[in-house]
């Protein structure tokens, strides 16, 4: 061979050969479809109607082929597949070029649904419609029946945005990988919050618990701001729920201001670290707001979580004012929160508190799904799907009142009872609102 020169062959005599070597090993037991292309070449579709495939079949006999009448041709919900162009790549029918992208076979992809799309939503769908019968019908050219029903499958089930979930979790993968993030003083890990944390939660906040959100419009822009919420629930719940509220709302993280105990607990302390939480201590507090932070506190404490059912929605002591001096001395507006619908979701029947000393804990709690233990085992622990309404109330400025009222005993009593009062009385009314529970 090295005293010969290589045969040159061109792409049109290539595919003449192939089709050739088909029509010799059966293809001519199965006939082609005899409509042409819009570029005036022969559609290589399996004919399936008469002697057309299923895109150039007339509208009046649409015509239905039989599990065997097709094994390797296009499968179910990918009748898009058409003849090729010139350049390998099948090219769509006249009709089908003004159809809406997506196909009536794909969950969500109604004719109704994409009215309001944008043309770029459009073209970029038209685009992964054309990779999908790009790919049929080489699969197809090949024999690879199989493969076909797999990707019909595939793209049956998958939605718009796989691809983009897919880009953005090879994304953070790498940015992991590779150290490409950064830690605040505090511990808080904002690519961690913003691409783990905070996707995992979204489905409970949107689609478990249904959160209601109203008044975000009161939450400071920018700017040191201090959200202060009622505390309830038998697990800190509201808060995880409550800083993904915020951050869904305004675009800001929430620096939860968190009880010694969660720090202490082996996982949950250096996880609370990472994703934004840090010791409910005055000098914390105010390097954050003194930073221009958002921060949220509930003052309850372990009194609001491990309250009796009885005792449901009846907010409990405030503790001495500390959030309030603190926002006295930054000047920092405080942002009354009320939150309904996570008492629900473990209502405390019993409180051991003898079992509670033992193990150092503030309360044990003994909830309503313990009673289904013995039917459901495992499952009879997960919290109640209650509906969620969060109301942000109206600032508080505490700019109207000078620095050392901090200073003041008594006018930060008068300070904490105003904004407890003030979220007792937005709890109430939204209670009074709701139709159900769970509906």
């Amino acid at each position: 061979m090295s005293d010969q020169h290589a045969e040159v062959i061109s792409i049109a005599e290539q595919r003449a050969a192939r089709d050739a070597r088909r029509t010799e090993v059966g293809d001519a037991a199965r006939p082609r479809c005899d409509a042409a292309t819009t570029q005036d070449r022969r559609c290589r579709n399996y004919a399936v109607v008469g002697d057309r495939c299923r895109v150039h079949a007339p509208p009046s006999d649409p015509g239905e082929s039989g599990p065997g009448d097709d094994p390797v041709g296009p499968a179910p919900g990918a009748e898009g597949v058409v003849a090729p162009s010139d350049d390998g790549r099948p090219v769509r029918s006249d009709d089908e070029r003004h159809a809406p992208a997506g196909g009536g076979d794909r969950p969500g992809a109604a004719s109704g649904d994409r009215s309001g799309a944008s043309s770029g939503d459009r073209s970029g769908a038209a685009s992964e419609d054309r990779e999908f019968a790009w790919a049929e019908q080489e699969l197809a050219d090949r024999g690879f029946g199989r493969a076909i029903d797999g990707l019909a499958l595939l793209r049956r089930f998958a939605d718009d945005h796989l691809v983009d979930r897919l880009r953005t979790a090879t994304e953070v993968a790498r940015r992991r990988l590779a150290g490409d993030y950064t830690i605040d003083e505090f511990g808080f890990d904002e690519d961690l919050t913003t691409s783990i944390m905070m996707p995992l939660l979204r489905p409970l906040h949107r689609s478990y618990w249904r959160v209601a959100s109203h008044g975000a419009e009161h939450v400071p822009a920018s700017g040191a701001g201090l959200v202060v919420a009622n505390h309830a629930g038998t697990l800190p719940v509201d808060a995880l729920i409550t800083r993904l509220d915020l951050f869904d709302a305004t675009g800001r993280h929430a620096r939860e201001l968190g009880a010694d105990l969660v720090f202490r607990t082996p996982v949950v302390g250096p996880l609370a670290r990472k994703t934004g939480a840090t010791l409910a201590s005055g000098d914390d507090a105010d390097r954050l707001l003194e930073a221009g932070e958002l921060v949220a506190v509930w003052p309850e404490g372990y009194k609001g979580l491990g309250k009796p059912w009885r005792d449901r929605y009846k907010l409990q002591r405030f503790g001495r004012g500390g959030f309030v001096a603190t926002a006295l001395r930054a000047q920092a507006p405080i942002v009354p929160t009320a939150i309904v619908g996570s008492e629900e979701i473990y209502p405390l029947l019993f409180d051991l508190r003898a079992v509670a000393r033992l193990f150092g804990l503030p309360y044990f709690p003994v909830v309503a799904q313990a009673l289904a233990l013995p039917v459901l085992g495992p499952f009879a622990l997960l919290p109640l799907p209650s509906r969620w309404i969060i109301e942000y109330g109206e600032p508080i400025h505490t700019a109207e009142y000078p620095v050392s009222t901090a200073d003041d005993p008594m006018a930060v009593f008068d300070l904490t009872d105003r904004v407890r009062d003030r979220i007792q009385s937005m709890v109430h009314r939204n209670l009074m609102g709701r139709r159900s529970v769970f509906l």
